[in-house]
């Protein structure tokens, strides 16, 4: 599988999707766009970001680019290389891996399986994240089936007594797999669920030949800042990398930090609020990216290595 096989599954979803000369963009909101695949690190020329705002009417896009990049908030990617057991690991996650694959068989599962079984799944991570309105049951089921004939694609899951406890979609891109989803039901948290269900599928994911890593999320604009945590407990690395966030010429003398303010201040009150969410992570993102290193306010688990 390649980027335009993603790119492929994004059209079936009814997302515009652009060729640029350095990657490829989705509309990921409104007039918003954001470079795809996720783990690629590009330094598009001054040029290729002006046209895409300016041609298709584009107020912000997003994109990862290398830590020594000129601009950008400093930001990660986690992570995980071709070597991953349980001896690497601390032994309170080697216990709890221990503990979920007593309690779960992990599968691999058909999508049609996953699109009638999943939203509740699905469904309930977004309530834990506070995050909602940001997904339909319709949408879901959509993102399931326009993956379901597609080459590279693939749906695990954790099943307790017949039941999808937790479930990951992944894909493939050249010598990576990504994981676009992952969900699980609070039930099933104190059983271990996400333990068992990451540790199996990334010990089979990277057995497989000319595989050279895994990789989980970029840093999210609007998720908790404890969202990455479990992953990161799981021995998978954050990797130091700068988001970029470009808005359209005509709107930059109104991105300072006045804006932001109030954006927060709105989300304060409207906390369930997808748009608002999105809106302050990129007013923050461009902001802060804007700065030098030195006065940038780093990730925890990029402080904690510094």
């Amino acid at each position: 599988m390649n980027a335009e096989t993603f790119a492929e599954w994004l059209r079936r979803q009814g997302h515009q999707v652009y060729r640029t000369s350095s990657t490829y963009w989705y509309d990921a909101g409104p007039r918003v766009l954001q470079a795809f695949p996720y783990h690629w690190l590009i330094k598009p020329c001054d040029n290729e970001v002006h046209n895409l705002l300016m041609k298709h009417g584009i107020i912000a896009l997003r994109y990862s680019a290398p830590p020594d990049y000129h601009e950008g908030k400093m930001s990660y990617h986690i992570v995980q290389n071709n070597c991953y057991n349980l001896q690497m690991l601390k032994p309170q996650a080697r216990n709890g891996i221990k503990c979920g694959l007593r309690n779960f068989s992990i599968e691999e599962i058909t999508f049609d399986r996953l699109a009638r079984e999943g939203w509740i799944l699905q469904e309930d991570t977004l309530a834990r994240q506070n995050r909602s309105r940001s997904m339909t049951h319709k949408e879901w089921e959509l993102i399931c089936f326009a993956a379901k004939d597609l080459p590279g694609f693939h749906a695990f899951a954790a099943i307790s007594k017949g039941e999808l406890a937790g479930a990951v979609i992944v894909c493939r891109i050249d010598d990576i797999f990504s994981v676009p989803y992952a969900m699980s039901h609070c039930r099933f948290l104190r059983e271990h669920v996400n333990n068992a269900l990451f540790y199996s599928v990334c010990c089979e994911l990277l057995a497989l030949d000319n595989i050279k890593g895994i990789f989980f999320t970029v840093q999210s604009l609007d998720a908790p800042v404890n969202v990455d945590e479990f992953k990161l407990r799981m021995g998978f690395e954050a990797r130091a990398v700068r988001q970029c966030v470009e808005v359209h010429p005509v709107l930059k003398p109104l991105v300072v930090p006045a804006l932001h303010r109030l954006t927060s201040t709105l989300l304060q009150h409207y906390p369930s609020n997808p748009r608002l969410a999105k809106a302050e992570g990129i007013l923050r993102f461009y902001i802060e990216g804007k700065r030098p290193v030195t006065e940038q306010s780093l990730p925890n688990c990029l402080a904690i290595g510094k």
